[in-house]
């Protein structure tokens, strides 16, 4: 088994503990309303919501994929780092055992949020992960990240 890890690093006018509030603690609501082409339910299948918790994510009509399970690995509520890895579904492919991700707030300089995201993809047996084969999920990320960025910035009371 490989690992391949990929990090980036972007900006957003919401500040940590909101854009973390929104895009984290309540993304479980929040995504289904506002993108259901894209996320047509989040439901907790094991555990209380913290460390250890297993989620299943349906995806909707619009999206290559029909579902995927997520564990919780780590939420730091206070420091604004959100760890999980995706542990099942078929947005797994037969070369990805896991893929763990890690999400940081940073406050920036504006009063905004600088996000620090890496991304562990646990490959099977001698597999290489390309980063174009990361691109398109990259891509994804970004435009429901947008759309949440976008509701916050159209809705200034909501996750205060």
């Amino acid at each position: 088994m490989g690992v391949f890890t990929y990090s980036d690093e972007s900006t957003s006018v919401i500040p940590p503990p909101r854009l973390f509030k929104a895009l984290v603690l309540e993304a479980d609501t929040l995504i289904p309303k506002i993108a259901p082409q894209s996320v047509k339910s989040a439901e907790i299948v094991e555990g209380d919501g913290g460390v250890g918790t297993i989620k299943k994510i349906s995806f909707g009509e619009g999206s290559h994929y029909s579902y995927v399970k997520h564990r919780i690995d780590g939420l730091d509520k206070d420091n604004f780092v959100y760890n999980y890895s995706l542990v099942e579904g078929d947005a797994l492919s037969d070369k990805v055992e896991k893929i763990s991700y890690e999400i940081k707030l940073v406050a920036s300089a504006d009063g905004g949020s600088i996000i620090k995201s890496t991304s562990n993809y646990h490959t099977k047996g001698d597999v290489e992960i390309k980063e174009e084969d990361v691109k398109a999920g990259k891509e994804k990320a970004t435009g429901l990240f947008k759309l949440i960025e976008n509701y916050l910035v159209a809705n200034p009371d909501a996750y205060n």
